[in-house]
């Protein structure tokens, strides 16, 4: 029971006031602040030696200080692992491998089984740095430099440039690039060549029967002409890689201007023909679109427009000079039987680029493996090195 006559417990005039804290605070109130986020007032900061707030802020922190460097507040950054400079190193070193190789020109290196395991380990390497956290970043820079100089990528560029300067050498032996400079044909008896029918003499034969032909047709049928193609010499591959001393001869092509229609005008042309180059030593002509010359039915149609002569745009005959090489053609196209417009609109893109007519009749001499008269001379000379 509380006496009115006690003395009373505030000094505050405040009835319900808190009390004054004693001198010094309270006890423990120093350490509750002190784990608190709320920053002490100057006033309320602890003071004494560091290693006396050290022990008072617990032995966890206090372990920690005593890890750090003099002078050092915070601890150090992560350190880049180790499998992550591998993985750069690698990559660049395969990059500038490459780069050299391009440089050099060994185009064959970059499609070998030996550069594709390379690439396999180095990619392999840079695959496990990313998957470290601490060699990430460098694993990203190193897959960067591999996808950007990679065997795909630097063999085609190799590869262009081998095809734009023709410098491809190879691991080739000496063996493999004398056969390269062969000046035959591959499995060919190089002597039938100096014996047979030379290109000159070719080029004669050509010009005189398209001549008595064009004469003939002209006299017969009316028929207009125009030079279409002029004549042309590719070299022959040797089959070794490399060219022959012997060409491909394409002599000039002769068109008429005006349409070759309808299959009983058509017969009668081809065979005016066929009579006439037998006057020059050619043999019967071989019509490759009749069913009858043993090509499939099925492509006869397709190369031809039809399953038959009748129905044909194109008709194609054909005659040899045996045993010389010498090949001759005689073409017709007939748009009167294009039923689709298909035929007539390749003949227009033909006709847009090379000038000859969309359609009518066509004459065309070719030759393979012929040699020159120039160079019987050193075609035998250059026999002299292959046993």
């Amino acid at each position: 029971m509380v006496e009115r006559n006690d003395p009373p417990r505030y000094v505050s005039d405040s009835a319900g006031a808190p009390p004054v804290p004693p001198p010094g605070g309270y006890r423990g109130a120093r350490r509750a602040l002190l784990g608190s986020a709320v920053p002490l007032a100057p006033s309320a900061a602890p003071s004494g030696p560091p290693s006396a707030l050290r022990g008072a802020q617990g032995p966890a922190a206090a372990d920690r200080d005593a890890t750090r460097r003099p002078g050092e507040n915070a601890p150090l950054p992560a350190r880049r692992s180790p499998l992550g400079w591998i993985a750069l190193c690698a990559a660049i070193a395969f990059a500038v491998l490459m780069v050299i190789l391009l440089a050099i020109g060994a185009a064959d290196a970059f499609f070998g089984a030996t550069m594709l395991v390379l690439q396999l380990v180095v990619l392999g390497v840079v695959i496990a740095a990313l998957a470290t956290k601490a060699g990430r970043v460098l694993g990203a820079v190193a897959l960067t430099i591999a996808l950007v100089l990679n065997v795909g990528t630097m063999g085609a560029l190799s590869a262009i440039r081998v095809a734009a300067t023709g410098s491809y050498d190879g691991h080739k032996t000496d063996k493999q690039k004398l056969w390269e400079a062969y000046p035959g044909v591959k499995g060919q008896d190089p002597n039938q060549y100096l014996h047979q029918q030379s290109l000159e003499q070719l080029q004669l034969l050509a010009d005189e029967t398209m001549a008595d032909v064009r004469a003939r047709l002209t006299a017969a049928y009316g028929l207009q002409w125009v030079k279409s193609a002029d004549a042309q010499e590719r070299p022959e591959r040797n089959g070794y890689g490399g060219e022959s001393m012997l060409v491909r001869f394409t002599s000039d092509t002769w068109a008429t201007t005006t349409p070759v229609t309808g299959y009983a005008h058509k017969l009668e042309v081809m065979q005016t023909v066929e009579s006439v180059i037998a006057q020059h030593g050619w043999r019967s002509m071989v019509a490759f679109n009749d069913p009858s010359s043993g090509v499939d039915p099925a492509m006869i149609s397709k190369m031809y427009g039809g399953a038959t002569p009748e129905s044909q745009v194109d008709w194609e005959w054909f005659s040899d000079d045996q045993p010389d090489p010498g090949w001759f053609y005689a073409d017709i196209t007939d748009l009167a039987n294009d039923t689709t417009g298909e035929y007539r609109t390749s003949r227009e893109q033909t006709s847009q680029r090379t000038g000859e007519p969309l359609e009518g009749l066509r004459l065309t001499v070719v030759g393979r493996y012929m040699l020159s008269e120039k160079k019987v001379d050193d075609f035998s000379k250059a026999l002299t090195r292959y046993p």
